[in-house]
């Protein structure tokens, strides 16, 4: 049996997380002296509430190799005979390179996948990986299903301002906005090549980012085929709703998820955050 292992950024619901016995291991909030695992000792509503309260801003830690080599044992009690870790990008985070140190000490054979993405981007590719495992693929042909699956994400982030991603360290490329306007706000991409975030664009009204965020999405995608999508948001779940339900409407996608962005990547994005992430296939 092969178990699918991934990190906490991944933004699966949790029903989905269950529904395919997907191992998550938390990374970590640091908030002056106190830490928390992520999404276990802090939900993201907590998180949300206090980070818009508390003037102390918290940073991230990554899962530790013991984290990761202790969630390979439980596997192995659970009967797996392989593993598959898919982490958060390699170029957001060195997540990927302590798994893979974890997996050279394992007691079964672990390969490791570099999701070259954050939250759903990383979640499709679980979530495919979890669904090939239970159509009995084996290790090469799931590695090879996620890798095809990769080259279809398209993911754009809406933000109410530069700010946070600029204090999280996970500007990337669009590094060339500090310095703008601090009332704009900025969208956006994940590029899947690369892991890093490239600016997509400037807004200077609450509308004219969502109407970006829309708009440089669905330009991207091949609206032809199934669409899976994941409306992300940093504690607006109304706004998340409507935004659903409109694209809903819309394009009646296969598969529609909506889920509050975790403390992690909330750190990077900020409260009010909404991201549209998903793939035609």
């Amino acid at each position: 049996m092969i178990a699918i292992i991934t990190d906490s950024t991944c933004d699966i619901p949790a029903d989905l997380v269950e529904k395919y016995a997907i191992q998550i291991v938390p990374q970590y909030i640091i908030w002056g002296d106190e830490q928390f695992k992520d999404r276990v000792e802090l939900s993201p509503q907590a998180f949300y509430q206090r980070f818009q309260t508390d003037p102390q801003r918290p940073t991230s830690s990554q899962s530790t190799k013991d984290d990761f080599l202790s969630a390979i044992d439980a596997a192995i009690e659970n009967g797996a005979t392989e593993a598959l870790i898919l982490t958060v990008s390699s170029a957001m985070s060195g997540t990927y390179q302590t798994a893979k140190a974890a997996a050279e000490k394992a007691r079964i054979p672990v390969s490791v996948i570099d999701s070259k993405g954050p939250t759903m981007s990383l979640g499709w590719q679980v979530l495919e990986a979890a669904r090939a495992r239970d159509a009995d693929a084996d290790m090469d042909d799931i590695i090879a299903r996620v890798a095809t699956l990769r080259q279809k994400l398209v993911q754009v982030v809406a933000m109410q301002s530069i700010e946070y991603l600029e204090r999280g360290g996970r500007i990337g490329d669009a590094a060339k906005w500090v310095g703008t306007l601090l009332k704009v706000k900025p969208v956006v991409r994940i590029n899947h090549k690369t892991g890093r975030v490239e600016p997509a664009g400037l807004a200077r009204t609450h509308q004219s980012m969502l109407n970006m965020l829309h708009r440089k999405f669905f330009d991207s995608l091949d609206r032809d085929g199934k669409l899976h999508i994941a409306v992300l948001h940093g504690n607006v779940p109304e706004e998340a709703q409507r935004l659903a339900e409109s694209i809903q409407k819309e394009f009646n996608p296969v598969k529609l998820i909506i889920n509050i962005t975790g403390p992690v990547l909330g750190i990077n994005t900020g409260p009010g955050a909404l991201a549209l992430c998903g793939f035609s296939g």
